[in-house]
């Protein structure tokens, strides 16, 4: 019991002989064990954040072509301000492979074919490239809610994403032209409804685009029936394995006609990287913040034991007073 006292006491010594020292290496510690857990929520907060926003794309499949058939569009149809879909190179998905996938995947969940383009929009004085979407105006409710206005019901009205309406001040009722006049005719449609904000997600990215009927998309573009992409959102995300398998199984028998992007898969590689990335700044956080306490107290530990830099007299007087010290300690 009397040896802790006494080393004790010569610890409480140590730190009232270099007080700031001491403090500056206490100092140290806790703030590299703060980094440390601080570190770690942000890395935990991170995944989560990320993992919440990817979740609610989790139950979605994604078609496309890879070869075989590819949508030409419609000889001499250009679409306003641009080439149109014709001689773009594009893989497109045919009528008859969405008939198929429809077929295969109704079952699971909602699919629905996508017409897509980038074209230039006016407003006003404002020009800049937008995504154009086409799609089948009895799916838009169900894929699509509106935070004002109404789905779109004619072949010249549209709903747009909020970004879109901020950036232009667009309301209901403003109109906009699509295409270059400087290269072709314009068409001009009038805003009826704006979408809620969807964030990130892999089917449609709608918040800084112009969506319409179909038949407003093929007689800017041409192209009926050439699909820029299928998707389907399931109803279990369980079935996402069973749903692809069946669509590849089927579809490419022959030949390399699509394929299958699953979100689901995605949503995990992207939580495993972001956790081993996590984990791995954590660990070298660790190993510095380690290195310092050894080289602190090390240091620490010499300066004060060794007598190195203490001319030969007063070193061995130093070691004298200490030998007395602990004698005394000891007597105590």
């Amino acid at each position: 019991m009397k040896q802790k006292d006494i080393i004790f006491q010569l610890s409480v010594r140590s730190i009232r002989l270099h007080f700031l020292r001491s403090v500056l290496a206490a100092l140290g510690i806790v703030i590299g064990v703060v980094a440390i857990a601080t570190m770690g929520m942000m890395g935990a907060n991170m995944t989560l954040s990320v993992t919440e926003e990817l979740s609610s794309m989790g139950n979605i499949l994604v078609v496309k072509a890879s070869g075989g058939e590819s949508g030409g569009g419609m000889p001499g149809v250009g679409g306003p301000g641009g080439s149109g879909r014709s001689g773009s190179g594009e893989d497109l998905v045919t009528e008859d492979q969405f008939r198929d996938i429809e077929r295969i995947a109704s079952k699971y969940g909602t699919v629905y074919a996508l017409y897509s383009e980038s074209d230039t929009i006016e407003v006003g004085d404002n020009l800049r490239r937008s995504t154009i979407y086409g799609l089948d105006p009895d799916v838009i409710p169900a894929i699509l809610t509106l935070s004002d206005g109404a789905y779109p019901k004619s072949t010249s009205s549209v709903i747009i994403g909020p970004s879109l309406a901020e950036r232009f001040d667009l309301k209901i009722g403003s109109k906009i032209d699509i295409g270059d006049s400087d290269e072709g005719p314009t068409t001009t449609v009038r805003v009826v409804g704006i979408i809620e904000e969807r964030g990130m997600s892999m089917d449609l990215n709608t918040d800084s685009a112009i969506i319409g009927g179909e038949k407003l998309f093929i007689g800017m573009y041409g192209g009926e029936g050439e699909y820029g992409q299928v998707n389907i959102i399931l109803d279990d995300i369980n079935d996402a394995e069973t749903v692809s398998t069946e669509i590849v199984d089927q579809l490419n028998k022959k030949e390399e006609q699509v394929s299958v992007q699953d979100s689901s898969r995605m949503l995990e590689s992207i939580t495993s990287t972001l956790g081993t990335m996590t984990t791995f700044v954590m660990a070298i956080a660790g190993i510095s913040l380690l290195v310092a306490a050894v080289s602190i107290f090390s240091g620490s530990g010499r300066s004060e034991f060794s007598g190195a830099s203490v001319p030969r007299g007063q070193r061995s007087g130093r070691c004298s007073s200490m030998r007395r010290e602990s004698s005394e300690l000891s007597g105590q």
